[in-house]
């Protein structure tokens, strides 16, 4: 229980009707939560609005109201409270309820388009080889040190967040790697948040159904970095063309990290095969399990961030050395027959053909690269034609099938795929709407050597058809067709 006041801190109020010296058991934004004694935040969503529900939440219990327009008829004994923006006013309540969790530990937020789960996984992993207690808020999972959660979302909304931060704290942890979406920062999300750091990956083509516009999806990722305090630092890919727009009204101290230009933190590959890396990052080289140069920007990445963060340099290096492939990223099998499965959540063009360079770049004259590709329902239709393209240009062989269709139907969404493929590439490609029967029809035509990518869903263990989630799992289905194949 809190004062409603003391919760107060920091939000912007234009205007307030009733007292604020009032106990408060609880605050929700969702009206069917809402419980005698509690908080109702009226957030304005992408479905429904609510300030509809103002009315009902006060019959449930409710003793206060945070909205952007107070109702005409105001009951006794309840408190309004008017301000610009409440999913901001959401995000700083939050926080406060729950005591400023994100001061208490060393929180660093990860953006970009590509790179962010792998980002915010393997520093969460370093720090935990480095002896740490640390938490993780990623799209795979959210963990506090051993304990792992499901995530439903990249970034939780502002209660969840800070409740799981809130939890970390009270369990220890000094550290909290997270991702941070756009959706989540247009949406008010971190607001209230205390971040030690902020990491840039890449902005490539993604989201503009949410978006609209490539310009508005920069000024999402931008306003991350416009928000950060001077004890903050900001560390940016200076190899991406935006990512010096991160660092241009930051307070927070700029650094910056590259494989192509002079920046405080750089990084060469010396050697790039199927079994791992070897860079050369600030003058010391070092091996590491994980493949292609976007992981070299990965692990540079997190290299960087380890040393702002104050840790020994040799330390960072050495255990760095020690980790694997994080879940549905870049996920490796060997059929006994030397066939090769690489399942890899790529759903963006620039990461299907960061991907597919790299295969490129690895494989020797023999082998042929056999994509299995799809795109989700209900998401931005833009980039279809373009990933079938990608997929044709870079692959000897590709299948298009079915991913998340989600309320779509799947035919017309591989339809819209199909858009972008040439007459001279329908040759080497093949439609199949069954993601299993796709996968297996890859593991028939492959020989001996042959590496199959199966893109698109990687960590999910789940496949969304008409709003339905029917278990699926890439690497499990890739696995068991694997050990089939007679070729």
């Amino acid at each position: 229980m809190k004062i409603l006041k003391d919760i107060l801190y920091k939000v912007a109020l234009t205007e307030v009707i009733g007292e604020t010296d009032i106990p408060v058991t609880e605050v929700h934004f969702d009206s069917r939560n809402i419980t005698p004694g509690g908080l109702f935040i009226a957030v304005k969503g992408g479905r429904t609005d609510g300030h509809r529900f103002i009315d009902t939440c006060i019959t449930q219990g409710a003793v206060a109201v945070i909205c952007e327009h107070i109702p005409e008829e105001t009951r006794a004994g309840i408190t309004y409270l008017r301000v610009k923006n409440s999913a901001e006013a959401l995000g700083i309540v939050a926080s406060n309820f729950f005591n400023q969790p994100s001061e208490k530990l060393k929180l660093v937020g990860v953006t970009g388009t590509n790179g962010k789960t792998t980002t915010a996984t393997l520093l969460f992993k370093l720090f935990r080889e480095l002896g740490y207690r640390a938490g993780l808020i990623s799209t795979v999972r959210n963990q506090i040190i051993d304990e792992e959660l499901s995530a439903a979302y990249t970034t939780p909304d502002a209660l969840e967040l800070n409740r799981l931060l809130a939890k970390m704290a009270a369990e220890g942890c000094t550290h909290c790697f997270m991702e941070v979406s756009s959706h989540a920062i247009v949406q008010r999300r971190i607001a209230g948040l205390t971040f030690t750091g902020a990491i840039f990956t890449n902005i490539t083509h993604d989201h503009l159904d949410f978006h609209q516009t490539f310009d508005e999806y920069i000024k999402a990722k931008k306003k991350f970095f416009d928000d950060l305090s001077s004890s903050s630092f900001a560390l940016v890919n200076k190899d991406d063309p935006h990512g010096t727009v991160m660092l241009q009204n930051t307070r927070a101290k700029k650094k910056t990290f590259a494989l192509k230009s002079a920046a405080d933190f750089t990084c060469k590959i010396m050697e790039n095969v199927l079994t791992g890396l070897v860079l050369n990052i600030n003058g010391k080289e070092l091996y590491t399990k994980l493949i292609g140069a976007f992981n070299a920007y990965n692990l540079l990445g997190i290299y960087a961030a380890a040393v702002l963060l104050g840790e020994d340099k040799e330390e960072v290096l050495k255990n760095i050395s020690k980790l694997n492939a994080v879940e549905g990223r870049f996920q490796y099998i060997k059929a006994p027959n030397g066939t090769i499965g690489i399942v890899d959540y790529a759903h963006t063009p620039d990461a299907l053909e960061n991907v597919l360079d790299t295969l490129n770049e690895v494989r020797t004259a023999n082998e042929r690269i056999i994509t299995i590709v799809g795109c989700g329902g209900n998401r931005d239709r833009t980039k279809r034609p373009i990933m079938a393209a990608i997929a044709c240009r870079k692959s000897d062989k590709v299948i298009l099938t079915s991913d998340n269709p989600r309320l779509e139907e799947p035919e017309a969404i591989i339809g819209e795929m199909e858009k972008g493929i040439t007459p001279a590439m329908k040759a080497k490609t093949v439609s199949i709407t069954d993601r299993r029967e796709a996968i297996s029809a890859a593991c028939q035509i492959a020989n001996k050597g042959d590496i199959i990518l199966l893109a698109g869903k990687g960590h999910e263990k789940y496949q969304e058809i008409k709003g339905v989630k029917y278990s699926f799992d890439d690497m499990e289905v890739l696995t068991e067709n694997l050990k089939n194949i007679q070729n």
